[in-house]
């Protein structure tokens, strides 16, 4: 079987996770969408129906015992524990996405970008107590490095600070745009080093907390109005005056890299980035494919002139520059699910690549699907009308398409 197609096994998944979206995502959708419910029971119901979050306890303790046994100094001789291959998660986020894409967002962000920032940055006492949880959906996490004026320039422009107080920190700041944020349990928080020293504060050191819901001084904003991703909560993190101890910096593990030792989350934060990028075109995906059914669908039996529309030329043009970007956008993501598994890691350029292709496509795909069903496209009762707002963020978060743009040029010149 070739690399580049879906196996038998990621095609029995999806169909049974079209069959869950049917029976348990599709009945509450209005309820997700409209009436602002969080997403979170639904998608620990997904996790327990497919054996997600035990899948993925059961691999954290096995690498949380390999690494003790690293640290000791003794020998570990235990087996990995088999897991649930890439391509299956993947298949299974590419159709909740069809349906409600804030669900897989809000798990993404949580299990992919807060637990695997702790699991990289952590000690292994702070990966036991935080990271299971999160692998689970036990916990939910919020991954927070946006700020109201440092959305393309991250490091740059971040104004949040942990200033240096005896032997921790004081955080002050805001942060935005933060999935998660007003119901997270764990949050990842991303602030620039204040010394004291006066240094340019544009090339301050950058440290990551982790801080839990709850800690004085900070305040979970109430989720924001969106445009789409409506089962996605979306909010602000406000710091006053948060004291932050050693025990909340994510600085690697102590028997490792040495106590005094900090690490600068730049290159954290970098590595995170692609993983996301790589990820919402996945997200692409999903919509692509679902207004193309949905259109496909409507042209057979949408008659004008007292035939289907199917028939008109200019119909089947949009159908057939729909498939084309399906195509493409698939095959982009299964060539990355095959480097995955052969332990290559994409550059920054080529997941910027993929973003910036796949997310115009899908922007242009779902408002072609618009134009498309005309009047009734326009309409919330048909789904396109959804999927053409849910599309629009993807060019948005996980870095503006602009900013894709100057990575996949500097990724050229760098060659």
């Amino acid at each position: 079987m070739s690399a580049f197609t879906w196996s038998d096994d990621d095609l029995t998944v999806r169909e049974a996770v079209r069959k869950f979206v049917d029976t348990t995502i599709r009945p509450a959708r209005e309820d997700l969408e409209e009436k602002g419910v969080p997403p979170y029971e639904i998608a620990r119901a997904y996790y327990d129906a497919f054996g997600i979050g035990e899948a993925a306890g059961e691999l954290f303790d096995w690498e949380i015992a390999r690494d003790e046994a690293l640290v000791a100094g003794t020998e570990f001789t235990a087996p990995a524990p088999e897991g649930l291959g890439s391509s299956t998660l993947t298949v299974g986020n590419i159709e909740l996405v069809k349906v409600c894409p804030g669900i897989p967002t809000s798990i993404g962000i949580s299990t992919g970008m807060v637990a695997g920032t702790i699991n990289a940055m952590g000690s292994i006492a702070q990966r036991k107590k935080y990271v299971r949880d999160l692998l689970t959906l036990d916990k939910i996490g919020a991954w927070a490095i946006t700020e109201p004026d440092s959305g393309s320039d991250a490091f740059g422009g971040m104004r949040t600070t942990a200033k240096v107080d005896g032997d921790g920190w004081v955080i002050n700041g805001q942060k935005t745009f933060i999935t998660n944020g007003p119901y997270a349990d764990y949050m990842v928080v991303y602030a620039k080093l204040d010394d004291g020293s006066g240094a340019d504060k544009r090339q301050a050191p950058v440290l990551i907390f982790v801080l839990e819901s709850g800690t004085e001084g900070l305040t979970q904003g109430k989720p924001f109005r969106k445009m789409g991703m409506h089962s996605s909560p979306t909010g602000e993190l406000f710091f006053d005056n948060v004291r932050v101890t050693r025990d909340n910096l994510l600085a690697g593990e102590p028997a490792l890299v040495g106590k005094g030792e900090q690490k600068d989350g730049r290159e954290s934060a970098r590595a995170n980035f692609v993983g996301e990028r790589v990820g919402i075109s996945t997200f692409a995906l999903g919509i692509i494919e679902e207004c193309l059914r949905l259109c496909v669908d409507y042209a057979k039996t949408r008659e004008l002139w007292g035939k289907p529309i199917g028939e008109f030329q200019l119909i089947q043009a949009k159908l057939a520059e729909m498939e084309i970007a399906r195509v493409n956008v698939e095959n982009m993501i299964l060539k990355a699910l095959d480097a995955r598994r052969r332990g290559v890691t994409l550059d920054m350029a080529e997941a910027s690549a993929m973003k910036l292709y796949a997310t115009r496509c899908a922007s242009d795909v779902s408002m072609d699907a618009v134009q498309l069903f005309g009047g009734n496209g326009y309409m919330a009762e048909y789904h396109v009308e959804q999927l053409a707002r849910d599309a629009k963020v993807l060019m948005i978060y996980g870095g503006s398409n602009e900013v894709q743009t100057t990575h996949v040029a500097k990724g050229l010149l760098r060659r």
